[in-house]
């Protein structure tokens, strides 16, 4: 039996380019530990993603659709996997860190409100209409998936939250205003909300996974939309960038316009679509590389976004994006039931406002009230959301 060799490469070091992030690299984690021997930094922190009670949380958040209307639809957790799937890909053909990319992908959810936006939105209203001169600005679910992962998770003896690294945390927030980043600022000079202040950019690893966000919640609300009836694939047609790869279906296989075959023609769409727009973002920021050469990570961040579709591809996704949000996000139908979700969090705001302890004790004990308030119900799934509603005021808005 041949002998195993003496020196392997760092876990998670092997075949990175010199402007991907590498874990021997990294800027380190706020409370210092010691190195696992099997793992890189990046490998723990996503291990540490998947273990967390957030994430769990994310099969019962929803995206567009709410979690009582349908088994199939997707939720904040398949999509976080759908996001991981295509950054991985992506990540592997540029030579970026692929564990960094799938750590970001899973987090960048966690601290995403229950009934999606609607939650979010009303959240950020409740929120701003309680705010002193020393609160923070409204509420960000960037900021809040942030939240969790550094203080709100309670797993770990010897401090707060996951105690990820620097570069898994800059990437989950994706975006944040001036006033949280200050004040992100004054707690970690020099930390993860300092380039919203001096307007550079996140690694490459963190701007793959904004735009293969992008990609898979165009991609995945398309299927939904039509599983559910809202829109249909005759509408879609009015779409360029889908029209093109059904009608591509069409042609190599003509017996999907029979009845009954719609839904392998949509499945079958929908994968040359996702495809085509990996291997365009892979062609167009290969192009943007070999322009800008950067040599390392801290290049990369004074450089504009790195990461882009083709100038044809963006403009393709952009009528996408339009589409959905005039026939499907605007749909009657949608917009009457996040209306009633939009009630359910401005409620349960203002009861747990009024009577903090209602809430769980971990919160109710807080001096913060608004804010704690609005962390506990950003935790909630969508059915603890109305259970709890339903407790408080009897009322059922949705079932």
């Amino acid at each position: 039996m041949s002998a195993l060799p003496l020196s392997l490469p760092a876990p998670g070091e092997q075949a990175l380019a010199p402007y991907a992030c590498h874990p021997s690299q990294s800027r380190g984690r706020r409370h210092p530990e010691v190195p696992a021997p099997t793992r890189s930094e990046f490998q723990r922190d996503r291990d540490r993603i998947v273990h967390s009670t957030a994430f769990r949380r994310l099969v019962y958040k929803t995206q567009v659709f709410l979690n009582h209307e349908g088994d199939l639809f997707r939720t904040r957790m398949t999509h976080s996997l759908e996001v991981a799937q295509l950054g991985r890909s992506v990540a592997r053909s540029l030579g970026l860190n692929e564990d960094l990319v799938e750590a970001i992908a899973l987090a960048h959810d966690l601290g995403h409100t229950p009934f999606g936006h609607a939650g979010q939105d009303a959240l950020d209203e409740c929120v701003r209409a309680q705010q002193g001169p020393d609160a923070e600005a409204g509420f960000e679910h960037n900021l809040q998936s942030l939240r969790v992962v550094d203080e709100l998770e309670e797993r770990y003896p010897r401090y707060n939250g996951l105690n990820l690294s620097f570069e898994t945390r800059e990437g989950i927030l994706k975006h944040c205003s001036a006033a949280n980043a200050r004040k992100l600022e004054q707690r970690e000079p020099g930390g993860v909300g300092h380039r919203f202040l001096e307007r550079t950019q996140p690694s490459l690893e963190a701007q793959l996974c904004n735009l293969a966000d992008e990609i898979a919640y165009n991609a995945h609300d398309i299927d939904d939309g039509v599983r559910s009836g809202l829109i249909t694939l005759d509408q879609l047609q009015a779409v360029p960038l889908f029209e093109r790869f059904r009608q591509q279906t069409l042609d190599e296989f003509p017996t999907l316009a029979e009845p009954g075959a719609g839904r392998r023609l949509l499945y079958e769409a929908i994968r040359r679509m996702l495809s085509q727009q990996v291997y365009d973002v892979i062609d167009a920021t290969r192009a943007a590389l070999d322009h800008s050469a950067p040599a390392s990570v801290d290049a990369v961040r004074h450089l504009p976004p790195l990461l882009c579709f083709t100038p044809a591809m963006r403009a393709e996704s952009t009528q996408l994006k339009q589409f959905l949000f005039k026939n499907l996000y605007r749909h009657p139908s949608v917009m009457e039931t996040t209306g009633r979700a939009r009630q359910v969090v401005r409620e349960l705001f203002d009861i747990y406002l009024a009577r903090p302890a209602e809430m769980r004790e971990r919160f109710a004990r807080r001096p913060d009230v608004p804010r704690a308030v609005a962390d506990f119900i950003a935790g909630m799934t969508d059915r603890f959301a109305l259970r709890e509603h339903e407790r408080l005021t009897g009322q059922r808005l949705l079932s």
